[in-house]
């Protein structure tokens, strides 16, 4: 009976001696192979939400500016409707003998703005798009089971692509010659859905990480491993889509136009002859945790498979500015972006 349990116990244990290897065994000169690296396919999934855009603009609220030539059917289009009052009365009457008047700036008289300084639009922001990129990892094992591991890749263009209609809660009550009017309108920016991708960048994440890895080398050919980290997000070659900056500038031109005392050739959507607006986007850089899950396989002493899937809690600010040389700062545009991305990484490595 002895005999035949030794026997038994003799062949359960064949398979782990037969890949038993003292290639990694824990002390220096004996084939210790401390080093690894694997390159494969980085495929990232945000899984974060559009965050609402807010705005601030140089019209502080209740700046008082000239109107200057204005047509009577922008008039119209942005008062109060139905407005009673003598002011709208002649508004209408010379807008039906000519639809296409203007009323001269003797006439249109003052406007105090209010609305511009800051606001907020529900229903916008920046979402990222998926991407697959080359990755590679690397880690040294401070033991069998415990490494450093560093992530890295060749930086993805990211597009980011934009959620909702982005429009100005305009509001004033203009002074004309007789009597006054009392404008109120949200007057259309840009639509962030309407041209492509609103925006994208060039993304920069490295991520280190402390690992467990479960089983021992040499005997186990399967390994999974956990691990917990920290990464960093550098964002580079920010560039806006080109309609969508065509629609920021003309806006930059219509908070020019307040500020020179142009008020109605605001409402006209007239460009502004002494400003020449530029659009920037900016990213801020951002620290997030990550986790990891994933496992190694090995073909033999050297040679593996690895496959993992890591979180990340990252969020970044994205900000819009519009300026000009003789007005400084017109606008300027801010929102989070949750990126909040799920890893998958599937490669090949070697250790040495």
């Amino acid at each position: 009976m002895k005999k035949t349990l030794l026997f038994a116990s003799t062949l359960l244990a064949l398979p782990a001696v037969s890949y038993a290897s003292p290639y990694f065994s824990l002390q220096d000169g004996d084939g210790f192979k401390r080093f690894s690296v694997s390159v494969g396919a980085l495929h990232v999934m945000p899984q974060g939400k559009a965050q609402p855009f807010k705005v601030n603009t140089a019209a502080y609220e209740g700046i008082q500016s000239d109107v200057g030539e204005i047509s009577s059917q922008a008039v119209i289009d942005n008062r109060v409707e139905n407005s009673p009052g003598l002011a709208n009365w002649l508004i209408d009457l010379i807008n039906g003998i000519n639809p296409d008047s203007t009323l001269p700036a003797f006439m249109s008289g003052t406007a105090q703005v209010y609305g511009l300084e800051n606001w907020t639009n529900p229903g916008t922001g920046l979402e990222a798009d998926d991407v697959t990129t080359l990755g590679i990892m690397t880690n040294y094992f401070f033991t069998d089971n415990i490494s450093f591991e560093m992530k890295a890749g060749i930086p993805p263009k990211v597009d980011l692509q934009g959620k909702g209609k982005i429009y100005a809660p305009f509001s004033a009550i203009a002074s004309p010659l007789v009597g006054s009017i009392e404008l109120d309108n949200d007057i259309f920016i840009t639509d962030l859905e309407a041209h492509g991708p609103a925006a994208s960048a060039r993304a920069w994440t490295p991520a280190f990480e402390f690992q467990y890895h479960f089983g021992k080398t040499g005997v186990n050919k399967f390994r999974p491993y956990v691990g917990v980290g920290l990464m960093y997000a550098y964002f580079n070659e920010l560039e806006i889509n080109p309609q969508t900056e065509k629609d920021l500038i003309a806006a930059g031109h219509m908070i020019a136009n307040i500020l020179d005392n142009k008020a109605g050739a605001s409402l006209d959507g007239s460009p502004n002859d002494k400003a020449n607006p530029k659009v920037k986007v900016e990213a801020t850089d951002a620290f997030a945790p990550v986790i990891t899950a994933g496992f190694t396989y090995d073909f033999n002493e050297k040679w593996f498979a690895v496959g993992s899937l890591s979180y990340a809690h990252l969020q970044n600010d994205t900000t819009i500015t519009v300026t000009d040389a003789t007005h400084g700062e017109l606008i300027r545009s801010k929102a989070d972006i949750e990126v909040n991305p799920i890893l998958a990484y599937a490669g090949i490595g070697i250790r040495f």
